[in-house]
């Protein structure tokens, strides 16, 4: 795999840097982690990566066939793996509440979520970006009761992507967020990788308001071969003939997540987004305050 852009930053690791090697020697012993959209891609490879340091991940996934296929996977490479898997489905706020109340019951601490399902150019439904950014809000509860009681640090990851600067004018058209006529699906992915930064950004302020040691942060993963296209057809053909040789492989591509995720120079950092282990920048609407809380209050209002 050719990847042009080997530069190292400020955290030593760069794009071609895999998640094994961010993470190494890294002990995550005691901690819980729900990631979502982990049968697949970048997911399955973070819940791999976390469960071989020590983290007892949870799969929070909407093909549970799937995601024993994984469990199974990871168990024969690392047989004192702990992994489970909860059924979640992000479009419907139902099973959103169903997988919290689950969880809690489950009497598991939380010290870390990792937001990474997502779906690229997919066909016009009724927003589910509204269900998705509220999914972290239904386990604040258990992870400030964790970060409390642990003394352990929480963390927050959203995984956006550098098509967050390809969206709407004005960001995030909110009088229009469901109408059909003017869904597009390139501008609509590129609004939800926004709103996930958005998210973050305001999850941190609030977090800081609060007082409470839990980090927010989202990412860019780096431009990876999975099926995370299979709803653009044309570019999914494009992608899986010259991906090979121009994108990230899956390993290089859960780097950032995990580096998020473990790494304790990330410790003291909140608010911020990153692209190949290291802060990088958005568009201004990226940054836009008022931009965020208002989306945070839109996104209550609307699951309503």
């Amino acid at each position: 795999m050719w990847w042009p852009f080997w530069r190292k930053g400020g955290s030593a690791f760069s794009s071609s840097s895999t998640a094994d090697e961010v993470t190494e020697g890294i002990d995550g012993t005691g901690l819980t982690a729900i990631v979502t959209g982990a049968t697949s891609g970048i997911g399955a490879e973070t819940t791999r990566v976390l469960a071989m340091r020590g983290v007892h991940v949870i799969m929070g996934v909407r093909n549970m066939n799937a995601a024993k296929d994984v469990k199974g996977a990871i168990l024969k490479e690392i047989p004192a793996a702990k992994v489970d898997a909860m059924e979640l489905d992000l479009s419907s706020m139902a099973s959103v509440r169903k997988f919290a109340s689950e969880f809690i019951s489950s009497g598991l601490p939380l010290n870390i979520l990792i937001n990474n399902a997502g779906v690229f150019g997919t066909p016009f439904t009724l927003s589910t970006d509204a269900i998705e950014l509220q999914f972290a809000t239904n386990h604040m509860d258990t992870m400030k009761k964790t970060t409390q009681e642990s003394k352990k640090q929480g963390r927050i990851v959203n995984i956006s992507s550098i098509l967050h600067q390809l969206t709407f004018r004005g960001g995030i058209p909110f009088d229009k967020i469901n109408d059909p006529s003017s869904y597009h699906n390139w501008l609509a992915y590129g609004q939800s990788k926004l709103a996930n930064i958005l998210h973050a950004n305001e999850l941190a302020r609030r977090l800081k308001q609060d007082g409470v040691d839990i980090t927010a942060n989202s990412l860019h993963p780096g431009a990876i071969v999975t099926n995370i296209f299979r709803h653009t057809s044309v570019l999914a053909g494009i992608i899986n003939t010259l991906g090979r040789f121009v994108f990230k492989n899956v390993q290089q591509g859960a780097a950032t997540t995990c580096y998020v995720a473990l790494h304790p120079q990330v410790r003291e950092i909140s608010g911020k987004y990153f692209s190949d282990c290291n802060i990088a920048p958005t568009i201004s609407k990226g940054r836009d305050i008022d931009l965020a809380k208002k989306l945070w209050d839109f996104s209550l209002n609307l699951i309503e």
